[in-house]
């Protein structure tokens, strides 16, 4: 069947549910995700040029499948390589390719071995799975920005709490806040193997929707750099009893005997990011690369703008959980985060869902403000 992602149109195969399938892979349900794909390499491309006066031009597609991602690319003028291992993925990559009128290099070849040989502008990972066999490889092949998907949210929010050690060398756990528990899980991964090359990854842009997690990386070399990033990992303490938690910066956790507001024992994550998601600045160049032929359009302006006022705290609350362990009825979330403000606590709205919020305020403080005890 073809489908039609803003400037071009690809056959892809019919497969039943989210590009689950016996053929090429293909996830209809990641349209929004390659909409931000096209709008953040625009930007990449856009900022450098202001910056360094440098032309951003390679693109790699590095597990291409159907090679939307690289065709949309190629569309876009830049100079694009589809990359697969799979023979039957590497025909439709040429034939997507040549529907479109299109300019581009296939590959067909194992992403890892092309990205220890080549270096490209912008390499994009998006595998089925975890992205972590691909990284090393990746990190040393992209030069400005490394685009990365997970789609194991699984194992990186607890809930596949083994198969999150074994994938992503840290302890996840499953709490409420389970998709950030996930981005911050991977974005740990990254930074610490960025580290072993004395690469920097500093994210620009990070969400989670739709069960998985993207990230686009901006790319600083230096010794000096990657310590610091690696300055931001740490670890979160959580109380599954009253919702506590609290973050540490740092290698070594050192956790507390006891959860400081219920006294119960409290699980420790980690090593997670506890660093900034989001480059705001960056943010805004995605937003105005966004355009009306994406299909994706509004609600990639509506999550570019969420993450833009979402506050720089490593965790966040759901108001339902809260309130149901209060035994009280939600209640509008502007009002909620209104009261919160008036307590004189920092709040805003998360791209997690509808009744997630972040605070500066700690659990208690978050009762005080909204039940007055």
């Amino acid at each position: 069947m073809r489908e039609r992602e803003g400037r071009v149109t690809v056959e892809v195969p019919e497969q039943d549910g989210e590009g689950i399938g016996e053929s090429v892979f293909f996830n209809p349900v990641q349209e929004l995700n390659r909409d931000l794909t096209v709008a953040a390499i625009r930007a990449v491309r856009e900022r450098v040029e202001e910056r360094d006066g440098h032309p951003v031009e390679t693109y790699l597609d590095a597990t291409a499948a159907t090679g939307i991602r690289g065709v949309r690319a190629a569309a876009n003028g830049f100079d694009a390589t589809l990359c697969d291992v799979d023979e039957a993925a590497v025909e439709r990559c040429r034939e997507n390719l040549a529907r479109n009128d299109l300019e581009g290099e296939v590959l067909h070849r194992d992403a890892n071995a092309v990205m220890h040989e080549r270096q490209f502008d912008i390499v994009d990972l998006d595998p089925f799975g975890t992205p972590i066999p691909f990284v090393d490889a990746a990190l040393r092949s992209a030069g400005r920005m490394l685009a990365v998907t997970a789609t194991d949210l699984a194992p990186l929010c607890g809930a596949h709490f083994e198969s999150g050690v074994r994938s992503y060398s840290a302890v996840p756990r499953n709490t409420e806040y389970h998709s950030e528990m996930g981005v911050r899980v991977l974005l740990g991964a990254l930074v610490r193997t960025a580290a072993r090359y004395d690469i920097a990854a500093w994210p620009a842009l990070t969400h989670a929707t739709d069960h998985y997690v993207r990230t686009y990386l901006d790319l600083e070399r230096g010794a000096r750099a990657a310590d610091d990033a690696i300055g931001e990992l740490g670890y979160v303490h959580h109380c599954q009893q009253c919702l506590y938690r609290e973050s540490e910066r740092g290698l070594i956790a050192h956790p507390p005997e006891e959860c400081p507001k219920c006294g119960q024992h409290l699980q420790t994550a980690g090593p997670l990011w506890l660093g900034a998601t989001q480059d705001t600045d960056f943010l805004e160049r995605v937003r105005r690369q966004v355009d009306d032929r994406m299909g994706t359009a509004e609600e990639g302006r509506e999550l570019l703008e969420t993450l833009a006022d979402e506050l720089d705290v490593a965790t966040h609350y759901d108001q339902h959980r809260l309130t149901k362990r209060w035994g009280e009825s939600a209640v509008a979330m502007e009002d909620f985060l209104d009261a919160l403000r008036e307590a004189g606590h920092k709040a805003s709205r998360t791209h997690y869902g509808g009744t997630t919020f972040k605070t500066t305020a700690d659990v208690s403080e978050i009762r005080a403000a909204i039940l007055g005890d």
